[in-house]
C-alpha cells in the first residue's frame, strides 16, 4: 500500500509524484516528436501529390485527405490498436501520424497555391523541370507562409497525444489520472490538473515562440508574410 499525504503541500513534496509526471511527459514528448517528424515528411508528399496536375496522384491524395479528416482522431488510434494489432505506443504514433498527415497536406497545398504563377513561368523559362521548380523556387517560399498553421497543428499534436491514454499509454494525462486516484482530496485533484495544464502551456508556448522566431528569420528579405 502506497502511503500518500492528504494535503497539497505533502503531495508536492513527494518525490515520486514528480517522477511520475516526468515519465508521463517523456512519453508525451516521444509520441509528439515522432508524429511531428513523420507527419511533416508525409504531409509534404501528400500535399504535393494533391497539388500536382497528375490526375491519379491528385485524386488518391484527395480521397485520403477527405476520408481521414472526417474521422475522429480517437477512432483512428483505436483502429490502429484493435484492428491493426499494433502495440500501444506504436498504435498511438501511427494513428496520430495518419490523421496529422492529412492536415499538414492541406496546409502544404494551400502554401503551394499561394505562390504566384509568374514564379512557375519564370522558372520554366530558365529550363527548370517541375521537381526543380518545387524544390528550389516554390517550396522555400511556401514554407515561410506555412509555418504558422503547421506549428498550430504541431501544438495540437502535443495536446492530442493525450488520446493515447485510451489504449493504455502512460502519457502525461494518464499519469495524472493515476495520481488523482492516489491523492484523492479535491484540492489535490485541482492541483494535479493545474500542474498538468501548466506543463502543456510551457511546452506549447516555447514551441510557438520558437516558431515565431523561425518565421521572422526565414521571412527576412521576403517581404510581409502572406502578402
Amino acid at each position: 500500500m502506497i502511503e500518500t499525504s492528504s494535503t497539497v503541500w505533502g503531495m508536492l513534496t513527494t518525490p515520486w509524484f514528480w517522477t511520475s509526471l516526468l515519465k508521463g511527459l517523456q512519453f508525451t514528448v516521444i509520441i509528439s516528436l515522432t508524429t511531428v517528424s513523420l507527419s511533416f515528411a508525409l504531409g509534404v508528399v501528400v500535399g504535393v501529390a494533391r497539388f500536382s496536375k497528375i490526375p491519379v496522384l491528385s485524386q488518391i491524395a484527395t480521397v485520403y485527405i477527405e476520408l481521414v479528416r472526417n474521422i475522429p482522431l480517437v477512432l483512428v488510434i483505436l483502429a490502429c490498436f484493435l484492428i491493426l494489432q499494433l502495440r500501444d505506443m506504436t498504435a498511438a504514433i501511427t494513428g496520430l501520424t495518419i490523421f496529422t498527415t492529412a492536415i499538414i497536406a492541406e496546409v502544404v497545398r494551400g502554401g503551394l497555391n499561394s505562390i504566384q504563377k509568374g514564379q512557375w513561368e519564370a522558372a520554366r523559362s530558365q529550363g527548370m523541370n517541375y521537381i526543380q521548380i518545387l524544390r528550389h523556387i516554390v517550396l522555400p517560399q511556401a514554407v515561410v507562409k506555412m509555418i504558422p498553421p503547421i506549428v498550430s497543428q504541431f501544438v495540437t499534436i502535443i495536446k492530442d497525444s493525450s488520446f493515447a491514454m485510451y489504449i493504455g499509454v502512460l502519457e502525461l494525462v494518464r499519469r495524472s489520472d493515476i495520481l488523482k486516484s492516489l491523492f484523492t482530496s479535491v484540492n489535490q485533484t485541482l492541483a494535479i490538473y493545474a500542474i498538468v495544464a501548466l506543463i502543456y502551456f510551457i511546452v506549447n508556448f516555447l514551441l510557438s515562440s520558437y516558431a515565431r522566431h523561425l518565421q521572422k528569420k526565414l521571412s527576412a528579405g521576403r517581404g510581409a508574410i502572406g502578402s
